[in-house]
């Protein structure tokens, strides 16, 4: 009989049960399909990496820790950590500013990527560093590049790395700016919202290069090509929905999308009609978007995709040179 079905498992043993769990999960919902990624997944202990983390309680956050002394609390943490569902692992006054994404999102994210061996990746947003983690595994350390604006999160996701025996670059800069000393990149992924997509990076991408961004409650995926007026990338977004904390530095904040006041009821509170909202924040007012919306059919995610390039970028609606076409910031 097996020390766990004895009741006296050590923690370690614990961890590797939930994590196995929670890849089985997966893999049941079909989240999990490619095999190198299911072997990250099962490989890299993403409990090493949610040292603490934060969950709503009677009066506000509280935290919850891997080394409490209360065993409840602890199985309570480590449960947490084996959910599917993103973890809240960093607060400044009251506010988030990082967190450990859902694992069958990263998934999604990370399959949609597309990687192969021999490319390299750059990464925004480091956060507690899971997901350089999960990229290292796959591509090798070497490979990896995650930059985030804050210092102190770089700092704790470098320990963490090391702790689970993974050493990525990890830089501490301006994500809008990408990294352009260790471009040229094959992949670009964000894992913070963004107003819109900076310019900096399709320049430091190879042609063919993919880049996958959060932005207006849904993820983007852009191809990267070359053009005699310089680098393109054009893409639509995916069917997902996908909400992160937003990118902190150069860029401005996102737009903030009107109130449907007026609006029916039936469509005030719909996921897909408040995603065109955010994508035309500040174009669009509601009425106009609700026009639009029903003319088309009520549209999905997928319909929609962006263009950078030349000096401009815009969100589109099935074609990039249609109709239905809006101006967003540069970045």
């Amino acid at each position: 009989m097996s020390a766990h079905r004895q009741g006296s498992s050590s923690p370690d043993a614990d961890a590797d049960a939930a994590r196995e769990a929670l890849v089985r999960e997966l893999v049941a919902r079909g989240e999990l399909t490619d095999p190198a990624w299911r072997t990250a997944f099962a490989e890299v202990p993403r409990h090493l990496f949610v040292p603490f983390y934060y969950v709503h309680g009677i009066r506000g956050f509280e935290r919850l820790w891997g080394e409490d002394p209360d065993p409840g609390r602890r199985s309570r943490w480590l449960r947490g950590v084996y959910a599917d569902g993103a973890l809240a692992t960093r607060l400044k006054d009251g506010e988030l500013v990082s967190s450990s994404s859902q694992p069958s999102l990263m998934a999604l994210m990370l399959d949609a990527l597309d990687v192969r061996d021999g490319h390299t990746v750059l990464e925004i947003g480091t956060g507690p560093g899971y997901n350089a983690a999960l990229l290292a595994h796959r591509l090798g350390a070497s490979a990896v590049t995650s930059v985030d604006l804050d210092p102190e999160i770089t700092e704790s996701a470098r320990r963490h790395l090391a702790a689970a025996g993974y050493h990525p670059t990890v830089v501490t800069g301006d994500g809008a700016r990408g990294c352009p000393r260790r471009a040229p990149y094959d992949r670009i992924i964000a894992t913070c919202t963004l107003p819109s997509v900076p310019a900096t990076w399709p320049e430091q991408c190879r042609p063919g290069a993919r880049i996958l961004a959060p932005l207006a409650t849904g993820l983007v995926l852009l191809q990267v090509r070359a053009t005699e007026h310089g680098p393109c990338a054009e893409g639509n977004f995916l069917h997902t929905p996908a909400y992160f904390v937003p990118l902190r530095g150069a860029l401005p904040g996102p737009g903030v999308p009107p109130h449907p006041g007026g609006l029916p009821r039936r469509v005030a509170g719909d996921d897909l009609f408040r995603f065109l909202l955010t994508l035309t924040a500040g174009i669009l007012d509601p009425h106009e978007a609700l026009s639009l919306w029903e003319r088309e059919e009520r549209p999905g995610r997928e319909r929609y995709g962006i263009t950078v390039g030349q000096g401009r970028q815009w969100a589109w609606l099935d074609d990039p040179q249609g109709p239905y076409t809006w101006p967003l910031a540069a970045g």
